[in-house]
């Protein structure tokens, strides 16, 4: 892998963090340990895993820090041999102040256990069923041979159930849709309004109101206040005044 640019930083990071993607930063991700093969590991999880970063709550720096750490975690090293390839200049402070290993051991265990750490450690789990992979298919070689050379028919039959169980085919799940229309307050409000306007329409009817003009009402007047129901008979006795707006 090829050392980082700027532009590779710029695209990683995540858009409230793009202006940290200085030369600087770039400079400091691709030098950050002597080891090329550590340090191509830490600029691919730094490219990786990056996603951490969207809530804003991380320096770029400490992320840095982090993604370094886990990386020597990765390649199995200790958590104090992690931490003190993260942070030499200051695992050497810490020993040339005469910190006890104990308090070094302490501080270790701290930043192991911290948010951003773990976050990252979240991102690098790989499934078990995945890491154990070869040993599934060991377990299912044993089991065949066991079912077809064993002199004993109860270990071939308890073989051959595991068998089965195991390499099964996957069940089809069936979904169901409900169809049921569930009514809340907003329906119950839009089924009221609809049976007053059948209602009202019914009225102009009567009164010899053309139909056409009676298509042409909308639901809602947004420049008519709403009318009480004192006042529903009289508006009635007055359409026109209702649809004057609604040309013939």
């Amino acid at each position: 892998m090829q050392p980082l640019t700027v532009d590779d930083v710029i695209k990683a990071l995540p858009a409230n963090l793009k202006t940290a993607a200085t030369q600087e930063l770039t400079d400091k991700i691709n030098t950050i340990v002597s080891d090329p093969v550590a340090a191509e590991n830490i600029r691919e999880n730094f490219l990786s895993y990056v996603g951490v970063l969207k809530d804003g709550r991380f320096k770029t720096e400490d992320y840095l820090h982090a993604i370094t750490y886990v990386s020597f975690k990765i390649m199995g090293l200790t958590n104090k041999d992690a931490y003190e390839k993260t942070f030499p200049d200051r695992m050497s402070k810490l020993i040339a102040a005469g910190t006890s290993s104990k308090d070094i051991s302490a501080y270790v265990a701290a930043y192991n256990k911290g948010k951003l750490v773990n976050l990252i450690y979240e991102q690098t789990m790989i499934p078990t069923w995945v890491l154990n992979q070869d040993a599934f298919q060991k377990a299912i070689n044993t089991q065949v041979e066991l079912m077809t050379t064993s002199a004993s028919d109860l270990v071939r039959t308890q073989a051959a159930n595991s068998i089965l169980t195991h390499l099964k085919k996957p069940e089809v799940k069936e979904f169901q849709i409900s169809m049921e229309t569930k009514e809340n307050s907003g329906m119950k409000e839009l089924m009221g309004s609809l049976e007053q306007l059948a209602l009202q329409q019914q009225q102009l009817i009567k009164q010899g109101v053309p139909t056409r003009q009676i298509a042409a009402q909308p639901l809602v007047h947004e420049t008519v206040p709403e009318i009480v129901e004192a006042e529903y008979e009289e508006v009635l006795k007055k359409p026109a005044k209702v649809l004057s707006n609604v040309p013939d």
